[in-house]
């Protein structure tokens, strides 16, 4: 009797394990990076490459060093660029999502104090799966300044789900020069 509850208590916790794996949309963060601002500067980008091992979407970010941070897209409309928010941002199985100046980025607005470069921004990003369960995976972004933010762009960062962490850099204009 013990063999067998023994063996039932393995086959649930096996089970269970191969469960949570399929479940989470196990996404990765490559060259996670911050721009860095100048004095009174309330607002900065947030720029990185993520890839997701089954469909999923980047849902929600947060960060400790601003208290609003969104998804926006940037894009030319009537020879016009225009910036707006959205409410997520689709993750194709198997296929990298640039987050980059021009395109897709986090916004990081109504900042209290400067972002310089070399500041350490951790960022919290929320991923939903087709099932609607949700990953968190932990991102540490470096802060580029204007300076060596484009030759530091190769410069590589990583993340980990929940808990990790991830190297980055950064650079992003003005918030209130962009029009939504």
């Amino acid at each position: 009797m013990p063999r067998l509850l023994s063996r039932l208590a393995f086959s649930t916790a096996l089970a269970a394990s191969i469960g949570a794996a399929h479940a989470q949309p196990q996404v990765t963060v490559q060259d996670a990076w911050v721009r860095a601002t100048v004095p009174q500067q309330k607002a900065t980008g947030a720029f990185m490459r993520l890839k997701a091992g089954q469909d999923t979407r980047l849902v929600s970010v947060s960060t400790p060093v601003a208290p609003i941070a969104e998804v926006h897209e940037m894009k030319m409309v009537d020879n016009v660029m225009k910036m707006r928010a959205v409410q997520g941002l689709d993750l194709p199985a198997g296929k990298g999502v640039d987050l980059q100046p021009g395109g897709y980025h986090v916004m990081l607005m109504d900042l209290p104090a400067p972002v310089r470069a070399g500041d350490v921004v951790p960022l919290t990003l929320v991923f939903e799966g087709k099932d609607g369960r949700r990953e968190t995976v932990q991102v540490q972004a470096q802060a580029r300044g204007m300076t060596n933010a484009a030759a530091a762009a190769g410069a590589a960062g990583a993340a980990t789900p929940a808990g990790g962490t991830a190297a980055g850099h950064g650079d992003h204009g003005d918030h209130g020069a962009h029009k939504h």
